[in-house]
């Protein structure tokens, strides 16, 4: 089990990426151009939600079935810098992530103008989606086809 969630969950991180840069991308044109914030506008943003939500449930669970997690903190583990990045680092900073891009839908949802939505929404998807690109474990990432 644990096997397949940590395949499951660095496979689809490539996915969540996508979508949540196409996300960004797609508001900041809209932005630029200064269109109205339309329900495609939205739908896009709430796509990056939520595949950035998907992403955190399956790491979750692996975080509390992975050896290399929750059943690993200690203060020995603390001195290592790859335990210290898999049982406190990564998570926490994907949580951080991820509440930043569910604050910046919710008050891009509710904002009152087109240009003041755009800003929240590129504001704070892009810190959530900054705090996630920085707590990535790039080196043991696999290669795409892999």
């Amino acid at each position: 089990m644990y096997t397949g969630f940590q395949h499951l969950h660095s496979g689809i991180a490539y996915i969540v990426l996508a979508v949540l840069l196409f996300s960004f991308i797609y508001a900041l044109i809209n932005f630029i151009q200064k269109k109205s914030f339309t329900e495609k506008v939205r739908k896009a943003s709430l796509a990056g939600l939520i595949a950035a939500h998907l992403q955190l449930l399956i790491g979750l669970v692996l975080y509390f079935i992975s050896p290399q997690g929750l059943s690993n903190f200690s203060g020995e583990a603390m001195g290592d810098a790859m335990s210290r990045l898999y049982m406190l680092e990564h998570p926490l900073t994907m949580i951080i992530g991820v509440i930043l891009i569910t604050v910046g839908y919710s008050k891009a949802k509710r904002g009152a103008g087109d240009a003041t939505r755009y800003k929240k929404l590129l504001i704070y998807y892009g810190l959530g989606i900054a705090f996630i690109l920085i707590r990535i474990p790039w080196s043991v990432w696999p290669p795409i086809g892999n």
